[in-house]
């Protein structure tokens, strides 16, 4: 499902070269749950960012669903991060004045659905998390942890092939961060398939496979038998 080949990325500014990634391979297939760890600056946001269609390899190859997504135009590559893609982010990032439902329906308002079939879907998608009974709620009236179950929600609404989560715990008190990743595990045990970039072991510990990422390379990946 996904692959990176000899996956190389570097950030120039002005004569100051930085390679980000360095010769990364990587194959990820449909239903597994890999956690991608390492410290600041390892790597693993450039992954993200690559995995995510947010980013661009410098050389190197990036298949998503037998898909070179080197040769996707920008409606291509929007069109992939809509439908295929399902983003978690630490931050929420949910808008202030709408409620839940209407965070959760935003990517099938890109997608052209129409109103009344994105309402029903973003209510099922809040009733999979938990937040059923949250519909109108805006994010300053719920819990962190209860925020980043409706961006669960949101990423879940669309169908996409790939729940991918950029530090989805980072905010997150100690009793949220455990429901939150009791949620992927029920994801990933319906067969959906989630990438987690996380800096904590604890976190990473959740999924079935980790991914150890230091100063652009892999340097470990292993089954998780904890």
């Amino acid at each position: 499902m996904i692959e990176l080949i000899d996956a190389g990325k570097t950030y120039t500014s002005g004569t100051i070269e930085f390679e980000a990634l360095k010769g990364i391979n990587l194959a990820i297939h449909e239903g597994e749950y890999v956690a991608i760890m390492g410290p600041s600056g390892s790597g693993k946001s450039t992954i993200m960012n690559i995995l995510g269609c947010l980013d661009t390899l410098t050389r190197g190859q990036y298949r998503l669903g037998g898909t070179d997504v080197e040769e996707l135009d920008e409606i291509e590559l929007a069109s992939v991060r809509n439908q295929q893609i399902g983003f978690v982010f630490q931050g929420f990032n949910l808008l202030s004045s709408l409620p839940a439902w209407r965070n959760v329906e935003l990517p099938l308002v890109y997608g052209h659905v129409p109103r009344e079939e994105r309402k029903k879907r973003a209510s099922r998608a809040l009733e999979r998390v938990g937040l059923g009974d949250r519909l109108d709620n805006k994010p300053g009236e719920m819990s962190g942890g209860q925020q980043q179950r409706v961006a669960v929600a949101r990423a879940l609404v669309g169908e996409p092939t790939m729940i991918l989560a950029d530090e989805p715990t980072g905010n997150l008190d100690s009793v949220s961060t455990r429901d939150v990743l009791s949620l992927f595990d029920e994801l990933n045990n319906l067969g959906r398939t989630i990438v987690l970039i996380t800096h904590e072991l604890e976190v990473a510990q959740r999924a079935r496979r980790i991914v150890w990422v230091k100063d652009g390379a892999i340097v470990r990946d292993e089954v998780n038998a904890a």
